[in-house]
């Protein structure tokens, strides 16, 4: 009998891909994501009502990839009807310009890094809960590094002539 070299333990598998959305307030480092079954253009205008619920005043300025779900037509017609959701695009291959993936980078090491997921109720679990904890220790971002601390000098020598 020849033995396979893989597991002979059932694995779950996840059947719908699973996608979360995110969005960062600058000012304070406070964010917000959801999951969806898909990236089309209702799962992101339903997206867009967190943010505009979580700042009841003033304008919101999102700034976004080139997504086609971020700007087809329904989500232009959605955004007209929304006056306060001001939409701008990275331009193409400058994803550096975005203060928002440094906090996917933590949001990865936070909820997804050495996990499995069996079914998407596992990934909006860990959604929710990696994003309650950065919010608990949230900080305003900055873009760029921020300048070097001076440098102290161990010893001073003074020669005399």
């Amino acid at each position: 009998m020849v033995r396979d070299h893989r597991s002979s333990v059932p694995r779950c598998r996840v059947l719908a891909p699973h996608r979360v959305y995110g969005a960062i307030r600058v000012r304070d480092g406070q964010a917000v994501t959801l999951t969806a079954s898909s990236r089309n253009s209702l799962y992101y205008q339903r997206f867009l009502e967190m943010p505009e619920q979580a700042n009841p005043v003033g304008d919101i300025h999102v700034i976004t990839d080139n997504l086609s779900s971020h700007n087809s037509k329904s989500t232009r017609e959605w955004l007209l009807d929304h006056p306060r959701i001001k939409h701008a695009f990275i331009p193409v291959g400058a994803c550096r310009l975005n203060l928002q993936e440094p906090w996917w980078r933590l949001f990865r090491r936070e909820a997804l890094a050495g996990q499995s997921f069996a079914d998407p109720n596992e990934i909006d679990h860990a959604t929710r809960q990696a994003t309650a904890a950065l919010n608990a220790r949230a900080r305003p971002w900055v873009w760029g590094r921020p300048a070097p601390k001076p440098r102290k000098l161990r010893r001073r020598f003074i020669y005399h002539l």
